[in-house]
This record gives C-alpha cells, structure tokens and sequence, in this order.
C-alpha cells in the first residue's frame, strides 16, 4: 500500500479520522474502516504512512498463531511514512521528518539494550504487550469502540501513533515504498547472514523459504562472498527470482522421494557451511539444522512459528558441533539502518 507523499501539518493536537484495515476477531477478513486517531501523548509521534508490505507475522496474528494479542487491532509492522506530529520531549525529530516505525524498539535503558550483543529489548512484545501505548491506553477507536495496537507500529493505517522509541528516521529522499521494507524483512534477513551467521567468503549456504525475508537473506549470503547458495521452496515459480538476486541453484522439496535436508547434505559432500530458516515451521527448522554440516555448521533460525509451537530434534546434532541461532531483526539497532544506506533510490 502507498499512500501520498505529503504530510498535513495543520492536523497537529487533533483527532484525526482516516481509514485503517482493521481486525476485528481471529479467522475473519481485514474490514476497511474509518477510525479515529488521537494525538501522540508525550514521547510520542504520530506518522503519516506513506508505503506499508505485509509480513506473514500478519498472517499469524489473523488466524490466532501469535499469543498475547487483544482484537479488534490494526495490523502492519513494515513501513514507512511522514512525522505528522509530535508529543513532548521529543527533541531529535520533528513534523515532516521521513521514518521507519519499528516492531523491535530500542528503550536504551533495559538489560538488553545495555549490552551490546542484543538487538531484543524487553519493550519488545515477546516480553511486554504491545496492544497499547506505553501508558495503557490506545490511540485507535473506531465506531465507538477501543482498537489496539499491533507491536506499537499498526502500519496498516492511514495515520498511526508509536512512541519514540520505536521510530528510526531516514533520508529525505529515500523512496518510501522501498524504504517500508526496511521496517521487518529487509534486515531482517540480509542480517541474519550478515550479523547473525557471519557468513563467510568461500562457504556454502541454503535458505529455507523465498519469500522476501529468503530473498533479502540471498543478498546478505551473496555480499558476505559465499560462493554457493541454495534455494529451497516448494514453489518453483520463485526461483527464477531467487537467482536473480544470487541463489546459484533452487530445489523444491516436492521434486524428490528423500527429505530435502538428505538431499542437501548429498549435494555439498557432508551438508552446507550456513542454513537459513525463512519460513516459521518446526518441520524446516529441523531440516535446516540437519542440513549443515557436521563440526562448523550454523543454521540461523528467522521465521517466527506459532506461539503455541514445540520442537523436537536429537541432541546429537548439536553435540556433534553444529550451532543453532536465533535471530530477530537481523540483530539490527536504530542506528544500524544507517548502514544499511537507507538513502536514496540508487544505493536501496
């Protein structure tokens, strides 16, 4: 979705009344409605979106997967828009500033943001709800009625309330329907290869899932000098994208008798030097894992299962000198999207 360029200064310290795709109960359709927005409270902005993606964190939420979330709620985490205007005590942004909302915000004050090996701050929603505002109260309401907050960012709406320490600004003439990207899928996988895994010139690589997290991880595998990278999809039409973007070689799953972790590990003589799950199931998780190679194998868990999701595997696996990681934005900060060059069309 993309919206104007332009933000409406003369709206500062009023309701606004806009269209948003709101949830109202798991397992039925986003409803575009007119909801109303109130104006940032202290420590807050309130955002003109410009462009929005989806992401099938999204999904989740819509078919009950992810926990600890109150309906009716506008959705959307990955966009970019225009300051429209400010709460107090605010000092290094203001009306008109391009940004980014961001679903894992930087507080500066938690244990996890004073170290300096973690992107997770415990203001995140795995470890606090992000239904509301950090006062408990909401900025949506529609027809009458209280509408929550999707990880303080709710991109999914004409104009949307986050607090300052979920907001990252970018370059005046960053182009906003590339730049939205940046707010989850982007870094999210070309960090995972990048900052996570490290990857390695030389080494061999496979990426479970081509969406566009797979796809942003490919670009993060190719710029760190991986020499060979694997595609995995059980939909074959995304592979030709996939080898646009530096996948050397697609398989789907569907095209073999074997489970497809089996056939990797047969294609690079003992398994891959780097996996990448990009997809949120147990099942290809597992099979990432297993597709790594005895003693220096890394596979890098990015899609999110479900909240109510277990996961079983044997312990050999580990023990036999593969790692297991996690990660979460990439293990990106704020500051981190600056090296990212989220600038202008020529260097996205």
């Amino acid at each position: 979705m993309q919206g104007a360029n332009t933000a409406n200064m003369d709206t500062a310290g009023k309701i606004i009344k806009c269209k948003a795709a709101v949830a109202w109960e798991v397992g039925k359709p986003l409803m575009i409605e007119e909801v109303e927005v109130e104006p940032p409270k202290a420590h807050e902005v309130r955002i003109k979106m410009v462009a929005t993606g989806i992401c099938r964190t999204d999904d989740h939420v819509m078919k009950g997967a992810l926990g600890d979330i109150n309906f009716p709620v506008i959705l959307g985490h990955e966009g970019a828009g225009i300051i429209e205007s400010i709460g107090e005590g605010i000092l290094d942004l203001k009306p008109g500033d391009k940004v980014i909302p961001l679903c894992i915000p930087q507080c500066g004050k938690c244990s996890s943001c004073l170290n300096p090996n973690t992107n997770c701050c415990l203001k995140t929603h795995l470890s606090e709800s992000q239904n509301v505002m950090p006062d408990k109260t909401t900025r949506f309401s529609c027809k009458g009625k209280s509408v929550y907050h999707f990880l303080w960012t709710s991109t999914f709406s004409e104009y949307t309330v986050v607090p300052v320490d979920a907001v990252a600004k970018i370059n005046d003439n960053a182009p906003m329907d590339k730049a939205c990207l940046f707010g989850c899928g982007f870094p999210t996988g070309y960090g995972a290869a990048i900052n996570t895994a490290k990857v390695e010139p030389g080494s061999t690589c496979a990426v479970f899932g081509l969406g566009g997290i797979g796809l942003s991880a490919i670009i993060g595998c190719r710029s760190a000098g991986a020499t060979r990278i694997i595609g995995i999809d059980i939909n074959s039409s995304k592979f030709e994208k996939a080898k646009a973007f530096g996948a050397t070689e697609c398989i789907n799953p569907r095209d073999y008798n074997k489970p497809i972790q089996e056939v990797i590990v047969e294609m690079t003589n003992g398994g891959v030097h780097y996996s990448f799950e990009c997809i949120g199931t147990t099942d290809t998780m597992k099979a990432a894992l297993e597709s790594c190679h005895m003693g220096y194998g890394t596979s890098v868990i990015i899609g999110e299962a479900s909240s109510t999701a277990q996961i079983s595997f044997n312990p050999l696996l580990l023990f036999t000198g593969r790692t297991w990681k996690g990660s979460i934005f990439g293990d990106y900060y704020h500051w981190g999207l600056v090296s990212l060059r989220v600038t202008s069309g020529n260097q996205m």
